[in-house]
């Protein structure tokens, strides 16, 4: 069966594309209900016109003295049950989109950089793929995204999944597949010459054959070693560790923790956070510390700030040897 067209299933046409995600069944109840509810008013609406239209026609008896002034009633009732109607949809909305964002804690991690005109997507171990991802069934994958040009989208319709890439942050999306089988890979954001064609395939597997192609590919360090190797190569540590004799901030622990700032502020170590230390370091210098560290804007693409992070996410570990990469 066609994973991404309308299908006609024992002589029934089905009215929405198959389902293959966690999230697919929350979008297409949220899509029937407004299509319903729209639907609904437009019926209404029409009727009520050409109700109208044969009533009060010219030549037709109707009485058309004394129209009523006011309907106070009919007043109050076009502004409260539209609001409430919106209400319910902005609640139920969020409700999805809250559930979209908030990563179970055991998902896989899988990095993804969006350029001109591919995908680059890397596993924790260090597996690579390009224009293709592989997942295994039933399990929680958590896509930790960034773009390394223009804008790019991440949309595969058969999971309801579309996430826009954009320049300079780091995005996070997250689903379970639900069916096995290879589902088509889109950049549903217009990203130059080539856009068409940037496409790719994502292929769910059972768990055990998951696991046998994720160990299959060639061998090479983890995202977190590779982050720990960059650490190192690039001059990082000549300063962020406990034997420096430069006064910079320790690395150990900080992702995830809140930051006081020069200013004042405090702020979340998030995944933008940490970049912006990397790329802007001196936009938000944290209390106690002087604003000397170099940028490393224009050095580092965004392969390498993705290792850089997966060990800062890791909990910057000393010896990275033989860590993995946490989701969060």
């Amino acid at each position: 069966m066609n994973a991404q067209a309308a299908t006609l299933t024992s002589g029934t046409l089905t009215l929405f594309s198959q389902g293959a995600s966690s999230i697919a069944r929350h979008t297409d109840a949220l899509f029937g209900a407004m299509l319903l509810l729209c639907s609904a008013m437009a019926l209404l609406i029409a009727g009520l016109i050409i109700g109208f239209c044969v009533r009060y026609r010219r030549g037709n008896a109707t009485d058309r003295s004394n129209p009523p002034s006011n309907a106070r009633a009919l007043e109050i009732a076009w502004v409260v049950l539209p609001v409430l109607i919106f209400v319910g949809v902005f609640a139920w909305t969020t409700r999805d989109y809250l559930l979209l964002r908030a990563a179970p804690g055991d998902a896989l991690p899988v990095h993804v950089v969006g350029k001109q005109w591919m995908w680059k997507l890397q596993h924790a171990n260090g597996r690579r793929e390009i224009n293709t991802l592989h997942v295994p069934l039933n399990q929680p994958v958590e896509l930790i995204m960034a773009s390394q040009d223009v804008i790019h989208s991440f949309f595969i319709p058969a999971f309801r999944l579309k996430q826009d890439l954009v320049p300079g942050r780091t995005t996070r999306l997250w689903f379970t597949a639900t069916q096995l089988g290879e589902f088509r890979l889109f950049c549903a954001e217009y990203c130059g010459s080539e856009h068409a064609g940037m496409v790719g395939s994502v292929t769910v597997m059972t768990p055990a054959d998951y696991a046998r192609w994720l160990q299959a590919g060639p061998a090479e360090p983890g995202l977190v070693q590779q982050g720990f190797a960059l650490f190192r190569s690039a001059g990082c540590s000549g300063c962020h560790t406990a034997a420096s004799t430069v006064h910079a901030p320790l690395l150990q622990g900080l992702a995830g923790r809140m930051v006081h700032l020069q200013d004042g502020r405090t702020v979340l170590a998030d995944d933008n956070y940490l970049r912006d230390a990397i790329l802007q370091p001196h936009k938000d210098v944290a209390a106690g510390f002087a604003p000397v560290m170099p940028s490393y804007a224009g050095q580092l693409d965004e392969s390498q700030l993705q290792m850089l992070l997966a060990w800062l996410r890791a909990g910057a570990p000393a010896d990275a040897a033989t860590s993995a990469e946490t989701p969060r």
